[in-house]
């Protein structure tokens, strides 16, 4: 499995978690983690414990669109990339790259334009220290 299919994958279980409370070992018994299982539980890990920071991050950035508004693919491809991006050694530029094929592939419309906007002024923001 190729690390964009491991991110299809946490994609796919944040997205139930919205729906459907399970325990994380409970969710990731139904999935073929293959050879990225520790990648998968990583990263699922890590945007669960810093989603209040990752949300509000969100929110600050999604001007006018809170995060409750945002479609629920969307929100969570950007709960993914801000991860990678503030939490990971995942080079900024394929963390940006990976959400916005994420968003062609899976979110609304206008999302691989927007996730692209958000992920950019975030990582300008920890790049440069603007607040």
């Amino acid at each position: 499995m190729r690390r964009h299919e491991a991110r299809e994958v946490v994609l796919r279980l944040l997205y139930r978690l919205e729906f459907k409370p399970l325990p994380l070992e409970a969710l990731l018994v139904e999935e073929e983690l293959n050879d990225q299982a520790d990648f998968i539980r990583e990263r699922l890990v890590g945007i669960l414990q810093h989603r209040e920071e990752i949300d509000g991050i969100i929110d600050r950035r999604a001007q006018g669109w809170g995060i409750d508004r945002l479609a629920t693919v969307d929100r969570n491809i950007l709960r993914l990339g801000i991860y990678e991006l503030l939490y990971t050694d995942v080079p900024p530029e394929v963390a940006i790259d990976e959400a916005v094929e994420l968003a062609k592939e899976y979110g609304t419309e206008k999302a691989p334009s927007f996730i692209n906007a958000i992920l950019d002024r975030v990582w300008k923001e920890k790049d440069g220290g603007v607040g």
